[in-house]
Order: C-alpha cells, then structure tokens, then sequence
C-alpha cells in the first residue's frame, strides 16, 4: 500500500533502471506527528517506487507492526501518544519473545547530539536520517537498508554527519532538495499551517502557564523549522524547551514572545517565497 498525496494523481516515480529491481517489493512503515513531514516521507518513497505506510505515532505503529511485515521502520522519536523510542523498546521486547526477525528502526531526527545518538542506541535503534530529508539523502539510506542481500539483516548504520548551519531557503535551494515546485508548494502550504496551528497553541499554553503543553508545541515548532534545514530559530527553541522544564513558563515570558515574533517573521518569509513563482 503506498502513501497517498493529495491534489491530482501520484507523483512520477524515477526511471526504473534507476532504482533496484528489489525495491518493488520492499514495504516500508514511516512513523511522524508532523503531517507535513509524512506528505514528504511519502512523495520521496513514491519517488522511489517504494511500498509504505504511513501513521503519526508509536502506538499506531505496534499495531501495524503486529498483524503486518515491513522491511523498514523509518520513525520520529519525539511524538505524543508514544514516542519513538518506546516504540522500538516494544518492538524489539515482541521480537526476542517471539524469536522473530529484527526489523530496522532508523530515527528521523531534527539533530544528532552525542545524547540523541545514546538514547537511540539504547532504545534499539539501527540508524538515523537527519532532517530536513531529500531525495538523494533517503535514497543512499535505502540503497544500505533494503538492499538485496540485507532485507532484514543487522548490519551497521551508515554514519550520516548533522547538516550544517544554512541560511533561509530559496527557491532555488528547495528545488534543488525536493525536485519539483509541485512537491514543494504543497509542502510549504502544510508547514505554514501546522506552525500556526501550534504558535496558537503555543499562546493558550503560555496564557495557562502550562510547562508541559508550551514544551509541547515548541518541539512541534522546532520540527517544522529543521524541516527545511537549519535556522537560527531551531536553538532558540531547543533553549526555551529546557528553561521552561526547568524554571516555569512565568519565567521565560519575554523571550517567548520573542520567539513567537521570529516564527512569525520566517513564516511570512516562506508564505511570500511560496507565492513567489
């Protein structure tokens, strides 16, 4: 079953000499809460000509996993409900009780700090592919994981590096990452009004003094700004997220409004960008 893309038919796949042969019938599960980041998982696997399913959070994911057979379980860790990590601890928990194949987990992750890197380890994971995802990216990362011989073999991740710091995206730069302005517009279109569903949400947990939900929905928004690469808003988030837990959400209030403000400021930038053609 493939993942289905909204607005006219599917997308074009590549040239099948591109690909391997072997693909055609490999499935592969994605697990995001962030819907614009499964409408790209699933374009880039449509792409590929790549089988796959999509759902937004780790319980879902066990629930396919139990009555269904993938080669690659490609799933965010943080996500409400259950996150990644418990997932793959439950997952590898049923494989050892049931003498079953391991499936390989790779975490899609905003960041790969040293501390990402032991948590996903020590949960069972396999590997990681580091956010923002283009097509050649996940494509080097499928030619390891379902390639012929190794369909659901242990074999040593790839070592990916973290992305380096870049500047706003342009035009140019996003087509060169996502290959068609009839991917990225609707991309663009999700993003824009995810961030704003959560910068609203984003208030009423600030008005509530609400640790966990303001914690909550800044993760969500730091997720959509690593969607089209690094930012300078993505450690302002990654600071606000540990002062918060740590000191209140009474004590962070001015520079929560700051941040509310740059969010602003960077959407309007990719809302005139997207209608920029």
């Amino acid at each position: 079953m493939r993942g289905n893309k909204p607005g006219g038919g599917p997308p074009t796949a590549l040239p099948a000499d591109n690909l391997p042969s072997h693909w055609q019938d490999a499935r592969v599960l994605v697990v995001d809460d962030h819907a614009t980041y499964r409408l790209l998982m699933s374009a880039l696997l449509d792409k590929l000509g790549v089988a796959h399913r999509l759902v937004n959070d780790g319980q879902a994911a066990l629930q396919i996993l139990a009555t269904d057979v993938f080669d690659l379980v490609i799933s965010d860790c943080r996500m409400p409900v259950m996150d990644g990590y418990t997932m793959t601890r439950e997952l590898r928990r049923r494989e050892r009780e049931a003498g079953s194949e391991r499936v390989p987990v790779l975490a899609l992750t905003a960041r790969l700090e040293p501390e990402d890197i032991r948590l996903c380890q020590a949960c069972g994971m396999d590997g990681w592919l580091v956010k923002p995802v283009s097509l050649a990216r996940l494509r080097e990362l499928l030619r390891h994981w379902l390639s012929d011989t190794c369909l659901h073999a242990r074999q040593a991740p790839p070592r990916h590096a973290s992305p380096a710091r870049e500047r706003r995206p342009t035009r140019a730069s996003l087509l060169a990452s996502f290959g068609t302005w009839e991917v990225v517009e609707p991309l663009l279109s999700s993003l824009i009004h995810e961030a704003h569903e959560d910068l609203a949400g984003l208030a009423q947990a600030q008005a509530s003094l609400d640790a966990a939900l303001t914690v909550h929905h800044l993760h969500r928004l730091v997720g959509g700004v690593a969607f089209l690469g690094a930012t300078e808003l993505e450690p302002q988030a990654v600071w606000l997220m540990d002062n918060v837990q740590r000191s209140g959400v009474a004590t962070c209030r001015m520079a929560l409004a700051m941040f509310h403000k740059d969010v602003e400021r960077y959407l309007q930038y990719l809302g005139k960008l997207r209608l920029d053609k």
